[in-house]
């Protein structure tokens, strides 16, 4: 089970008047403070000021610059977070009441990576679980293939992959660039992810199914003076310096 989430669902559970498992009734000293991301019911009370994404409050932390992908009818495809020459896309899905996605979906992320010619092994990090993979150059040569400076084979991409289950929702970040492999370019990137809030809902939803995102209200304003009037023309992806 991912590091957080039985600590998140039993905080939770106290604060409903549930009563814990029995074998957990005798070691509440011992238990760690919850850690992010926060459920909307379970956040810790603090001073940040986030972004209303709808399932997910992004913080703002200075340094870091939001960017949002949008269709051409202006509705969310991806956020992410850049931090110098690093990038972190988040994003929020349904998950079952009891369980978790993660265990299951990193070996089949494995398996794409691997029959897309990357690779992909599975590592130990802050949140429980990762995936340190690299993933196959982007096919932009002619007929389809790969090619990089002088003809020669580009190398794969580095990413990290972190899940973690929360409450009926699980949250999936992509690291890529320096914070891929590197700690020091990840630490920020992975302190914003503490800090996020997910707003699952109460709808019921298929499982893995992604939650519902929004445009705040400036980005909506921006999107709008971007198209002006030319609904037939995708804007580029709006972004915010956060």
């Amino acid at each position: 089970m991912p590091f957080g989430r039985k600590r998140r669902l039993d905080r939770s559970a106290r604060e409903r008047g549930v009563a814990p498992e029995v074998e957990d009734r005798h070691h509440d000293d011992e238990r760690e403070a919850t850690t992010g991301p926060y459920d909307v019911t379970d956040a810790v009370e603090d001073d940040l000021e986030r972004v209303d994404f709808g399932a997910l409050q992004i913080p703002k932390t200075t340094g870091n610059d939001l960017r949002v992908s949008l269709d051409a009818k202006g509705r969310v495809i991806s956020v992410s977070i850049h931090r110098d020459d690093s990038a972190m896309q988040i994003g929020a899905y349904a998950a079952p009441r009891n369980g978790t996605i993660w265990t299951d979906l990193w070996p089949e992320l494995v398996a794409t990576i691997s029959s897309q010619g990357g690779r992909a092994n599975q590592t130990e990090g802050p949140f429980g679980p990762e995936l340190a993979a690299e993933l196959a150059p982007s096919r932009t040569g002619s007929g389809g293939s790969a090619c990089g400076k002088d003809g020669e084979k580009p190398a794969r991409r580095p990413a990290r992959f972190v899940g973690v289950d929360g409450p009926r929702w699980f949250v999936r970040a992509v690291l890529t660039g320096p914070a891929a492999t590197d700690e020091n370019a990840a630490e920020p990137l992975l302190e914003t992810l503490r800090e996020v809030i997910v707003v699952r809902g109460s709808d019921p939803r298929p499982v893995r199914e992604p939650l519902t995102l929004k445009l705040p209200a400036e980005l909506a304003e921006q999107f709008g003076q971007m198209v002006d009037g030319d609904v037939d023309k995708p804007p580029p992806a709006p972004s915010i310096t956060i």
